[in-house]
């Protein structure tokens, strides 16, 4: 695992259209100093990223919307597709809630074949279900191909100790019944080693683990200064 414990586990984020090249390149510098997981931005911003970064931390960006999702499939593929050609490793995608099945499914469907080769990881925006539809939700996303269920953006609520036990259910049952070992991605108000420690409480309980990144990631853009004083 690169770095040390739970930073090798981080996504670290710089989500902000406004963001400056200046802004980004402190990112860069950060992330090539520490050795998260990966660092995610928005995919407009990728050009030149890949060169400046660390070749063993992956590059992503959110594609089709953030906060709030896309509903346009076609418009997800052709944005997931540019960022493959921008250096991009990795997708982080909103399915937004209320989509119903068929809709979700094809959304998904699209992500999937537009992102082969990529990991890709869907946006539940847990804060706006309750458990059974959240869980729902992370099987459509699990069946449709996603390599991490993610709890939520943090713009529209913050990530709870019940959701993140919630998607680390349905992974192990997807499991279970699939025999394929997807990924948790939490993410959403984790500020803190304590706000950490117990959502990985809830994953652990359902028998996952929590020390590999290719099975759990921590999307957080102010933690690893917490993680760094200890």
């Amino acid at each position: 695992m690169k770095g040390d414990g739970r930073i090798a586990l981080l996504d670290l984020t710089l989500l902000d259209k406004e963001a400056s090249e200046s802004d980004l390149e402190h990112l860069i510098g950060r992330a090539n100093k520490h050795l998260p997981a990966a660092i995610c931005v928005f995919s407009e911003q990728l050009d030149g990223l890949r060169d400046m970064l660390d070749p063993r931390i992956k590059l992503a960006c959110v594609a089709g919307g953030f906060p709030s999702g896309t509903r346009d499939s076609t418009a997800l593929s052709e944005e997931i597709r540019a960022a493959r050609d921008s250096g991009a490793d990795e997708i982080d995608m909103v399915l937004e809630p209320g989509m119903g099945l068929e809709d979700s499914m094809l959304l998904m469907d699209s992500a999937r074949r537009a992102s082969e080769g990529l990991t890709l990881k869907v946006i539940l925006e847990t804060p706006l279900h309750d458990e059974r539809s959240a869980m729902g939700a992370a099987r459509i996303a699990l069946m449709g191909g996603a390599d991490f269920v993610k709890s939520c953006t943090g713009r529209r609520g913050a990530c709870s100790i019940e959701a993140a036990g919630w998607l680390a259910r349905e992974v192990r049952r997807h499991h279970t019944v699939t025999g394929e070992l997807r990924g948790v991605k939490l993410s959403g108000g984790i500020r803190t080693s304590e706000d950490l420690e117990a959502l990985l409480s809830a994953v652990t309980e359902e028998g996952l683990s929590v020390t590999d990144d290719q099975y759990l990631r921590i999307g957080a853009s102010s933690l690893l200064d917490s993680l760094l004083s200890e």
